[in-house]
């Protein structure tokens, strides 16, 4: 994809931040004391505009569009930055800008472009990525609704102001149909957290809602009718996680690259022998064929037609799945017995791609769904 001049700008500020404020070193000080990423860093993306760069300037924000979303991901890929962009400023701000209504997103989307974390709650332990299996439940009561069920794996959910969850008004347990999505403010009676950490040292928590009672003005857009919100804030995740990814994979072949050209055996750098070159070379494929394919799910995420996008996203992911696991695996290979230990970057960014690759769906499920939406068979919901 070709960048504008404003958006070579915004990635370039984005470069310099992240190689001043996340050397390796500095890095580890911050994902090792809570909350797992540094909020007066968060502050400054948000005085930046970075926050706002994807959302509507009516309500806020910048303006662009998915492109500046994947300049964001990819740089943060680049230098293992944890923060809650993705789960609220991708995920939250995409399904309010696409069903909230006018008093919603007014009051919403410009709280996320200031830095408040709206953190996108939809998954469920026993789904395997299948965003229709929700069992977590709805029910009116008077105006309103009462919400029972739980949530699993919500990045930062301890730092969230307000949940967007969703939760079944009707249908069937794997029905697409009958999912509404609610606004849940954190604090509200009968909402519980257990946190933990990630493989990858983000944090994360499962959320409990037991008896919340909720005001009809909670709910984002027409009851029973979510779904196509909630696909759409996925493939803008899935999207951000393979340009993530591919931030990531670039860096591990320019780091794994410069070890070889000073590490020495028997005399000789690693990079004279001719069997690793073509190691770090098929390195470097791989990662031109993934930011390929990773910029094209990102092009995906404007097309008008769903099944397009959806069918692009998922070839993208499904590819990247793959392509991180290998190189995260070439890149540990190459660096020898020093890479397991973790005073070293390139564990941690294998442990990231591996995070990466089964988050928002893993390589089989958007194979199997890529299939189905190409007309190829396939069994996924």
């Amino acid at each position: 994809m070709q960048l504008s001049d404003e958006q070579n700008l915004l990635r370039d500020s984005i470069a310099r931040f992240v190689d001043d404020e996340y050397e390796f070193s500095r890095r580890q000080k911050i994902v090792a004391v809570e909350p797992g990423f540094s909020r007066a860093h968060w502050r400054r993306m948000a005085e930046l505009g970075w926050l706002g760069a994807t959302l509507p300037e009516s309500h806020g924000g910048l303006g662009g569009g998915a492109a500046e979303m994947a300049i964001v991901m990819e740089q943060f890929g680049r230098r293992l930055v944890t923060s809650p962009y993705l789960v609220s400023v991708v995920m939250s701000g995409t399904a309010l800008a696409e069903a909230g209504d006018e008093a919603q997103k007014s009051r919403w989307l410009p709280a996320i472009a200031e830095g408040r974390i709206v953190a996108f709650a939809e998954g469920e332990a026993p789904a395997r990525h299948d965003p229709a299996f929700v069992e977590t439940a709805a029910r009116r009561d008077g105006a309103g609704y009462v919400l029972d069920g739980a949530k699993h794996l919500v990045p930062f959910a301890s730092e969230a102001e307000a949940f967007l969850v969703s939760a079944r008004t009707g249908g069937a347990q794997a029905q697409s149909a009958g999912i509404s999505l609610f606004l849940v403010p954190a604090k509200s009676p009968g909402v519980s957290l257990k946190p933990y950490r990630t493989h990858d040292g983000a944090r994360a928590a499962d959320l409990v809602l037991a008896g919340v009672r909720l005001g009809g003005d909670t709910r984002v857009g027409v009851e029973g009718e979510a779904f196509g919100a909630i696909e759409l804030a996925l493939d803008h995740a899935a999207a951000a996680m393979c340009v993530e990814a591919s931030g990531a994979m670039w860096a591990v072949h320019d780091q794994t690259l410069a070890y070889m050209k000073l590490r020495s055996q028997f005399g000789q750098t690693l990079g004279s022998f001719q069997a690793l070159q073509h190691r770090i070379v098929d390195v470097y494929i791989k990662c031109q064929l993934a930011q390929s394919m990773a910029w094209d799910a990102v092009a995906a995420l404007d097309s008008a037609d769903p099944t397009d996008r959806a069918r692009r996203v998922s070839a993208a992911k499904a590819h990247l799945a793959g392509a991180a696991m290998a190189v995260g695996k070439e890149g540990i290979q190459l660096h020898g017995g020093i890479a397991m230990t973790d005073d070293l970057a390139i564990g941690h960014y294998f442990k990231r791609l591996a995070a990466i690759a089964h988050t928002y769906g893993d390589g089989e499920y958007h194979m199997e769904r890529f299939r189905r939406l190409s007309g190829l068979g396939g069994n996924t919901g």
